[in-house]
């Protein structure tokens, strides 16, 4: 099979490797669609700090944001899968320590993750094995576009969930890239009033054209009460001004992770008793997206600005856009399409 290989900061190929064999409770899946994501552009840069604590090292093959269909099964796994359309949960527990017996194997110590940590090969590739515990059955309205989307989308849901928004109020979102507008979605159909805010007009344009009105940038963020604020930005300086734009008693969520460490001063965190919510991992909000896509809640499908091949993948991690791509800030991976 092909697949796309990084073997150093700045430096990849795609090889032609070995089809994966479906070990013992594992499935072997033909990827359709992966979705390009932050995490793998820092891996291309050398940035990401997983690389810097022994979590991961070069080669490897990112790719955690896929949708695909089983084409074979490993022993012990129910033959049920074969054919079936899917997506998978990128964080891999250990399943006995504490936290995995807690339903926190997202935070397990020892975890994997597709494509990011424990040499557990990504989804850049014709064929991807990984465990069947980790699948999630797509319904036919949840096309590989959307099955691609899942992941991001679990990210922001338990985003917009920790805002715990009621109808009617009003919630900000710092940082308009795709888990920010995923998360605006969410929030709006949750029946909050959104506002976003960014750095550049092409993005706030393209958040008006999602229907969210009230888009701003940081000069001109409105002096409103904001009953929740989430960081969804790369910025270390919005952790911080997120907690002073809050209402008290408001909720300020950090989804967000910055290149440098961030502050943010708890003398006003507990002077406005507000509550501060960080999220890792789309693990536990994986069915409710796929839910909300099927039926029409929320549909993502405007953030994808192009699908490109494997040959391709290089240059978008180095931060290019593909000719033609539309105005959104995801670009999608068909492994399967031709060079």
């Amino acid at each position: 099979m092909r697949a796309f290989v990084l073997t150093a900061p700045g430096a990849y190929q795609v090889r032609d490797l070995p089809a994966p064999v479906a070990g013992a409770g594992e499935v072997v899946v033909d990827v359709e669609r992966v979705g390009v994501c932050g995490t793998d552009m820092e891996f291309y840069t050398g940035a990401m700090a997983y690389l810097h604590q022994g979590h991961s090292s070069y080669p490897m093959r990112p790719g955690h944001e896929w949708s695909g269909r089983v084409a074979a099964v490993g022993a012990g796994v129910d033959p049920g899968w074969l054919g079936r359309r899917v997506m998978g949960d990128t964080m891999l527990g250990c399943g006995a320590c504490r936290r995995c017996l807690r339903g926190r194997r997202h935070v397990c110590e020892e975890r994997q993750e597709v494509g990011i940590r424990g040499a557990r090969a990504g989804a850049l590739a014709e064929q991807l094995a990984v465990p069947a515990a980790s699948l999630h059955a797509l319904p036919a309205s949840v096309d590989a576009v959307l099955g691609a989307l899942v992941e991001p989308g679990g990210n922001a849901l338990r985003a917009a969930q920790a805002a715990a928004p009621y109808p009617g109020d009003r919630a900000l979102v710092l940082g308009p890239g795709t888990i920010g507008l995923l998360v605006a979605m969410f929030l709006r159909a949750a029946g909050a009033e959104v506002h976003l805010m960014g750095a550049t007009d092409d993005s706030l344009a393209f958040a008006r054209g999602l229907g969210f009105d009230h888009v701003w940038t940081g000069a001109s963020v409105p002096d409103l009460p904001y009953d929740a604020v989430v960081d969804a930005s790369n910025a270390a300086h919005l952790p911080g001004r997120a907690l002073e734009l809050v209402e008290p008693g408001g909720r300020v969520v950090y989804i967000g992770l910055a290149g440098e460490p961030s502050g943010i001063d708890t003398r006003v965190l507990a002077l406005k008793d507000v509550t501060a919510v960080g999220v890792l991992s789309a693990s536990p909000g994986l069915d409710a997206t796929i839910r909300a896509y099927a039926d029409g809640t929320v549909d993502p499908r405007p953030l994808v600005a192009a699908t490109v091949g494997l040959d391709e993948v290089g240059p978008v991690l180095a931060g290019g856009r593909p000719v033609g791509a539309g105005p959104g800030p995801k670009i999608h991976v068909d492994p399967r399409r031709s060079p």
